[in-house]
Parts: C-alpha cells; sequence; structure tokens
C-alpha cells in the first residue's frame, strides 16, 4: 500500500474524483468569448470523476511494478540522499498488496526475498481464513469510506472556481487545461475541507474521452495534520499523470512529490519523491490465487 505521509495527500486528489452521481449531459460548447461556464466545467469534472472511478475498478484487474525513489534535500535544495525501491503489486482478495521486489535497483538478497514471500502468504491465508462477520465489517468500512468520498467531492464543487485556460497536447492527445482557485467566502461543512482553500491546482483533461490525464497541486499556504503530527509548508507541490492502456482504461504513469515538512517537533526538512508505474499487465478477473507467485485459473 501507499506509505508514509504523501498518502494523505494523494487521498486528497483521489477524493476529487470520486463521485458517484449519475453522469449528466455533457454540454461543451463555448460562450462567444471561447469560454466555459462554471456549470459547464462543473459537470466536466462530474463526468470526469464517474469515468475515474470505472479506472479503479478496472485497476483491479492489473498487476504492475511500483518503483518509489525518495531524494532527501539540504538547506540549499541539493541531493543528501536518495533510496529507491520497487515493488510487484498485485490484488489479493479485494485488496492491494505490494511485495519488494528491489532496493536501490538491486534485487533483494535470498532472506530479504523470503521475507516478503512470507509477509505475502500471511495475508493470503488470512483472506483465505476470514469469517463473515470480519468480511462483512471490511466491507461496511470499505463503503463508509466511499461514501465520506463522496460527500468530500461537494465540498470540492463549492470550494473552488474553475477557469478553463486553453488546450495542450499530452502525449500526442489534446487535452483542456483547466485551473482551480480557492473560491472566496467558501465556508467548510467537513472535518478535512477546511484545508481545501490552502491547496490550488491545475487539470489536464483528455478531450476525446473525458478522462484526466494530469494534475498538478500546489499548496498556498501552511497546512498541519494533528497538533504536533506534521506540517507541510507553502510551496510544497504534486504531479500525478496518468496513461491510457490496453485502450480500455487510464492508469497511473508517474508522480512527483515536493514538499517542505516538519514531522512532530523534529527540525524542518526537504523531500522529493518520484513514483513510477509500468509493466500493466491485466489477469482474468476468474483467476484465484492458490499460493505465493502462483494462479491457477478456475
Amino acid at each position: 500500500m501507499r506509505r508514509r505521509w504523501n498518502l494523505v495527500v494523494l487521498l486528497l486528489l483521489t477524493a476529487a474524483l470520486a463521485s458517484g452521481q449519475q453522469q449528466p449531459t455533457l454540454d461543451l460548447a463555448p460562450d462567444a468569448t471561447g469560454a466555459l461556464s462554471q456549470g459547464q466545467m462543473r459537470e466536466l469534472f462530474r463526468v470526469v470523476a464517474d469515468k475515474d472511478i470505472e479506472n479503479d475498478k478496472r485497476l483491479r484487474n492489473y498487476t504492475y511494478v511500483e518503483r518509489d525513489e525518495d531524494h532527501k534535500l539540504d538547506g540549499k535544495g541539493q541531493v543528501k540522499s536518495t533510496e529507491a525501491r520497487t515493488y510487484e503489486v498485485m490484488e489479493l482478495y479485494g485488496e492491494q498488496v505490494q511485495r519488494l521486489i528491489q532496493k536501490d535497483d538491486k534485487p533483494l538478497s535470498a532472506k530479504e526475498a523470503a521475507k516478503e514471500e512470507e509477509k505475502i502468504q500471511k495475508e493470503i491465508d488470512k483472506r483465505k481464513n476470514e469469517s463473515d462477520d470480519a468480511r462483512r465489517k471490511r466491507e461496511q468500512k470499505e463503503e463508509k469510506e466511499r461514501e465520506e468520498g463522496r460527500q468530500f467531492v461537494r465540498e470540492i464543487a463549492d470550494a473552488y472556481n474553475f477557469r478553463l485556460v486553453g488546450t495542450e497536447s499530452l502525449d500526442g492527445r489534446d487535452a483542456w487545461v483547466i485551473d482551480a482557485d480557492p473560491r472566496p467566502g467558501y465556508e467548510p461543512h467537513m472535518k478535512y475541507a477546511k484545508l481545501l482553500p490552502k491547496f490550488r491546482g491545475r487539470v489536464w483533461i483528455d478531450k476525446s474521452e473525458t478522462q484526466w490525464a494530469k494534475m498538478d497541486v500546489e499548496c498556498i499556504d501552511t497546512v498541519s495534520f494533528g497538533l504536533f503530527l506534521a506540517r507541510f509548508h507553502k510551496g510544497s507541490r504534486i504531479i500525478v499523470a496518468q496513461t491510457r492502456i490496453n485502450d480500455e482504461v487510464w492508469l497511473p504513469k508517474h508522480i512527483t512529490v515536493k514538499v517542505d515538512v516538519r514531522l512532530a517537533l523534529l527540525k524542518d526538512f526537504s523531500l522529493e519523491e518520484e513514483v513510477s508505474f509500468r509493466d500493466y499487465k491485466k489477469f482474468r478477473a476468474t483467476a484465484r490465487i492458490v499460493g505465493v507467485g502462483d494462479v491457477q485459473e478456475k
């Protein structure tokens, strides 16, 4: 599973694209000046959100490789140290699981590899032996989280003003470029919605398929999580890009995170992280995992 504090930022992005509302009829005819209205852009975002829900469902039919590269920076912004970890990501009984396969682009030692295999086998055994009651509680918790995400989306629609910047080409495909800036006078209703005015962003939406292709989100004010847990400073930034896979789904391609942060009562430090995704491989939805590394069709 995605690790450390960058998950918090990614959840903000994911929530923005997690609306479960019925897809409206999309009217993107511009006015006399070539602009789109706020209503048109909100409709566009709802359509994109509905499609992203389908992308998330289809992701569960894929295995892939994820490489995380962390750069710790000194006070002058120079790289002090670099650490890279590469994972094989798979779906086990409805839950995404990571298997570490490389450190700093080198294979694991025999001892480390055995430890990873043991971890995966424990997860398989846990799911195989899960009681009906435990599974029901887990599913209820997941549904509650999805509903909270849908409510959060409603907050986002109220929290920002949208502006069509123009059209750009991404990977040879035309995309709308839309800016989102905090709306003056916005009053949050949900707990974490109070953080929304501290971010602004730009989104690239593929014109032919109305799928989001890229997001660039910037922190414009200090953001604190918990009393002393973490504090992100102004200028922290995350860029997320997606790509079209197998002519059927849009999945993550690359994530760049640049953060100035203070954790607990420690001194401030800067961190850059590059996350890349590759080798997407689709497996049959009817397959069942019978052991570590073994997949057998029904």
